[in-house]
């Protein structure tokens, strides 16, 4: 029996993100998901809106059904 298993390449927070720094958050997703480490990626409020920023994911964690990922929001777009 296989393990469902998706590959995201952007961030969908759906204003469900944790502020644990600075610029460093926290974001619990359902299911197990993969994403690149160490490389910048788009950060969304959902998956249809204009991107809110870059963030670079620093630690995946896969526990109980369920993906936490920690990541540093590197550059934020403005509508100023």
């Amino acid at each position: 029996m296989g393990m469902p298993f998706e590959l995201n390449t952007l961030i969908v927070t759906k204003g469900r993100e944790k502020r644990v720094e600075e610029n460093l958050f926290q974001l619990e997703k359902e299911g197990y998901r993969l994403y690149p480490i160490d490389i910048p990626i788009d950060v969304r409020k959902t998956l249809e809106s204009d991107t809110s920023g870059s963030a670079v994911i620093k630690k995946v964690e896969w526990q109980n059904s369920s993906t936490m990922i920690t990541y540093q929001l590197i550059s934020l777009n403005s509508t100023n």
